[in-house]
């Protein structure tokens, strides 16, 4: 699969140390690494389709002090869709009340009717892009029922209820960022954690170091802003267990030289089949 790592922060913050640690985990995710810097209007995106240690791109990103508010990075395991800058991550789009939004994920969409339409318009192969492409989609036709731009509340409540709804029987580790505000969630046990400074959320799917990182809150979808949990959405129940017919379908898309790689990353299918067991 992939790795995300998110900052919000009330003022800027060097993240070259925690970035650095990050895409060492390129070894285990070599087919692409991807870079955002996000503000209010924009998002400076920076990505290639190569193990991000070999990347000279990055290192002389990485050079140089990169100081931020709002930023995601990302490294690929492709499970899904060719080696090429259209299936690195992170994605973007802009809605037509004019904000940016940015997309980072970790996991499969398995089955989800309302993203079939979107293979024949997005850019690349993955279901990640669809999923961006999709809530983008959704905040327009309310915007445009509504005839004006969506409040940071019904922003929340919209993203929630499409989340929410996407996770049923999927792997949605996902962050995304509108300019303002930053939504997260993860419905896969122990894949998300966060680390809380004075003035700063950092977010990653392993801790990066040996400071007091804990889980992100389960099976719900978060809203942070400036470094500080503002929205907290309903608990679900639809924690991802892969089962043996999804472990089989993505086997098959992969070469044998990823196979455990995968296995690695999803947890043996024993431990899936047994906590299904014991929570019955």
């Amino acid at each position: 699969m992939c790795e995300l790592f998110g900052v919000s922060s009330k003022k800027y913050v060097e993240i070259n140390e925690y970035l650095e640690k990050f895409y060492s985990h390129s070894e285990e995710h070599p087919h692409g690494w991807g870079l955002a810097i996000m503000d209010e209007y924009q998002s400076i995106i920076q990505k290639q389709p190569v193990k991000a240690s070999q990347s000279e791109e990055l290192k002389n990103l990485l050079s140089k002090p990169i100081a931020v508010k709002n930023a995601f990075a990302h490294i690929r395991l492709a499970t899904m869709g060719y080696m090429d800058s259209f299936n690195c991550h992170p994605f973007t789009k802009i809605d037509n009340a004019g904000r940016t939004w940015t997309l980072i994920h970790n996991g499969t969409i398995f089955e989800y009717e309302d993203l079939k339409s979107y293979v024949s318009k997005q850019l690349g192969e993955t279901d990640s892009e669809r999923i961006l492409l999709y809530i983008v989609d959704q905040i327009n036709d309310l915007q445009d029922e509504l005839e004006r731009k969506l409040n940071p509340e019904e922003c929340f409540k919209l993203l929630d209820n499409i989340i929410t709804d996407l996770s049923e029987g999927n792997k949605l580790n996902v962050m995304i960022f509108n300019g303002e505000f930053m939504y997260i969630h993860t419905n896969y046990r122990n894949s998300l954690y966060y680390l809380k400074t004075e003035d700063t959320l950092f977010i990653t799917t392993r801790p990066l170091n040996d400071e007091n990182w804990r889980l992100i809150p389960f099976n719900r979808v978060i809203g942070i802003k400036d470094g500080e949990l503002v929205f907290e959405g309903k608990k679900h129940n639809h924690e991802y267990l892969i089962t043996e017919d999804q472990l089989n379908f993505i086997m098959e898309q992969l070469s044998p030289s990823l196979r455990e790689s995968m296995k690695n990353n999803f947890g043996e299918l024993y431990y899936a089949k047994e906590y299904r067991h014991n929570n019955q």
